[in-house]
């Protein structure tokens, strides 16, 4: 007779969801270690390639830990060096646009009176919009990515350790994949889409930037270089990124050339953005991500709570790990990867070969969706 002492699924369901969120607010605390420790995983597996290649041409040991981990450190000073220097310039921009500003509100006000709209409507409507709100957010994500980079001794620690224990890490996953065989399948499927997201975003994020910053400075936005490398951290930030990267410019360019000038940043902007990430960047990265659009929305949300600003830029990675950990490895997840996906097999799941790595589980065990969504 079959056991029916099991947990009921509404229980289940309940402890798993508690689990979670105490794991998350635990996470949240320790956020401080927690954020440069994933930020330098993010690192060590963006430059794995690197590392890869130089081994398979023979290189020393020494310099297969040496040249990633300049790599990245280039990366991180260059981006610490701009980031503050552009904070500085932006401490003292917003008061200096506080004449403009006020002319645009008068300017508003003779609008509303022509139009018959009474100045108390329109007052307490522009009295709700504060473009020194803009700056200090702006100012805030800035700073909290700031305050991530000021840990740099802490990560060029995690990262030369990481580095030093890259090949060995290799070594033991692959030996391990004969008794585990769908974790190892599932790890070695997040490293090869977090690495080929990465880098398709930050080649359509570098061109983007360049091209945002080039028509800014054809518009006489003041601060092109700052807001080119917000278009390029932007582009990371899934579904609202582009929004964060254009309020900004389009704001200073209100206050510095009028209507006129905004409509031409938000117009450049979305002329520039559309075309490279809507039309040309989805057909490089295709559906790599394997998430859904509400998966990817809720996710940015969940970790830009625990982590600030820096878990709204690894949002897809994080939650490219934690499918990796918890659906990927279950060789009984793939109805819970074709959800979260969004995205069921062509075949239905039947009748599909194991994916390569799987060699140690046996047809039997297998459910009789197939195995779980790993490529």
């Amino acid at each position: 007779m079959t056991d029916q002492r099991g947990i009921p699924r509404a229980l289940g369901i309940l402890l798993c969801t508690a689990a979670a969120v105490i794991t998350l607010a635990g996470a949240r605390e320790v956020g401080s270690i927690l954020g440069p420790m994933l930020l330098a995983l993010v690192l060590v597996i963006a430059v794995s390639p690197v590392r890869t290649w130089l081994g398979r041409h023979g290189a020393p040991g020494w310099l297969l830990i040496a040249v990633p981990l300049a790599i990245v450190l280039s990366v991180l000073l260059g981006m610490v060096a701009i980031m503050t220097i552009s904070v500085a310039q932006l401490a003292g921009l917003a008061p200096a646009y506080s004449d403009q500003f006020g002319e645009l509100v008068k300017q508003a006000q003779d609008f509303a009176a022509r139009m018959g709209i009474g100045n108390e409507q329109i007052d307490q409507a522009l009295s709700s919009f504060d473009p020194g709100k803009v700056f200090t957010f702006v100012q805030g994500f800035a700073t909290g990515l700031l305050d991530v980079f000021s840990s740099l001794v802490f990560i060029v620690i995690l990262l030369l350790a990481m580095c030093l224990d890259a090949q060995s890490f290799s070594r033991a996953l692959a030996w391990g994949g004969g008794s585990r065989p769908a974790l190892a399948a599932a790890l070695d499927d997040f490293a090869h889409k977090t690495r080929r997201y990465l880098v398709v975003s930050t080649v359509f994020g570098i061109i983007c930037a360049v091209l945002d910053a080039a028509a800014l400075w054809f518009l006489g936005v003041p601060l092109p270089l700052l807001w080119g490398v917000l278009a390029l951290i932007t582009n990371y930030i899934p579904n609202i990124g582009f929004v964060i990267g254009l309020i900004p410019p389009a704001l200073l360019g209100l206050l510095e050339g009028g209507f006129e000038t905004m409509v031409f940043v938000i117009a450049a902007y979305i002329a520039i953005n559309f075309v490279v990430q809507s039309l040309v960047q989805p057909k490089f990265l295709g559906d790599a991500v394997g998430l859904s659009t509400t998966v990817t929305f809720l996710s940015l949300i969940v970790w830009a709570f625990v982590l600030g600003p820096l878990g709204a830029l690894l949002a897809i990675p994080l939650s490219l790990l934690v499918r990796a950990l918890l659906i990927d490895s279950d060789p009984r997840g793939a109805w819970a990867a074709a959800i979260v996906s969004g995205q069921v097999p062509q075949d239905g799941g039947r009748d599909r070969p194991a994916p390569a790595g799987r060699a140690g589980v046996r047809p039997e065990d297998l459910p009789p969706s197939g195995a779980s969504a790993v490529p």
